[in-house]
């Protein structure tokens, strides 16, 4: 069975490139405090109690004025939106929910997949009463993070694996018979053959 696919969306700025490296355990992604410095799809994998997955970083949505880097930004983002089995949406806990936020959340409910809030950059206690505000977004899940300092990733982690597609039984999968039909053009039909 295909690993599960986790994308993690929001927009620019909010850490999504420092939870994907933290989830990974290295630096993949180019963190930077300038808006678009990720602009495609970043992949890599990651693990969970003994479960792979993929992960996806994307770049930063925007929705104000258009112009042509956005809009292939955001396009990046929402390819990772579908192939994805569940989606992290990032906000920033220190600035509170923005116009850009409340549109990404419209975006993700459009898709139907399941979606954890990570309200990010809640890196001390004090700012645990921050996340509140989130609710409102319309998730169920709303999971205080801290990319930078590694706080709450393993509780993101376990709310994301709740919706993994279920992994076949390794007994069963190495009883299946796999074959093949080799051979050169026009020498029979493989209508032929009997199973």
């Amino acid at each position: 069975m295909a690993n599960p696919v986790v994308a993690i969306v929001g927009r620019p700025n909010v850490g999504k490139s420092t939870i994907f490296n933290r989830i990974l355990g290295e630096r993949l992604a180019i963190v930077e405090d300038t808006p678009g410095v990720t602009r495609d799809r970043l992949y890599g994998m990651g693990e969970w109690l003994d479960r792979s997955f993929h992960l996806i970083d994307t770049g930063g949505i925007g929705f104000g004025e258009e112009d042509h880097f956005m809009a292939l930004v955001r396009h990046q983002a929402e390819l990772a939106v579908d192939e994805a089995d569940v989606i992290i949406f990032v906000v920033d806990g220190t600035t509170g929910i923005t116009a850009e936020d409340q549109e990404v959340s419209k975006m993700l409910f459009r898709s139907k997949k399941p979606v954890i809030l990570a309200v990010n950059k809640i890196d001390n206690p004090q700012r645990l009463n921050d996340i509140y505000e989130f609710y409102s977004l319309g998730f169920e899940h709303v999971i205080p993070v801290s990319g930078a300092h590694a706080i709450g990733i393993g509780d993101l982690l376990e709310e994301a694996a709740h919706y993994f597609p279920e992994e076949l039984d390794e007994e069963y999968d190495e009883d299946i018979i796999r074959v093949s039909l080799i051979g050169r053009p026009n020498v029979g039909n493989p209508n032929n053959i009997l199973i």
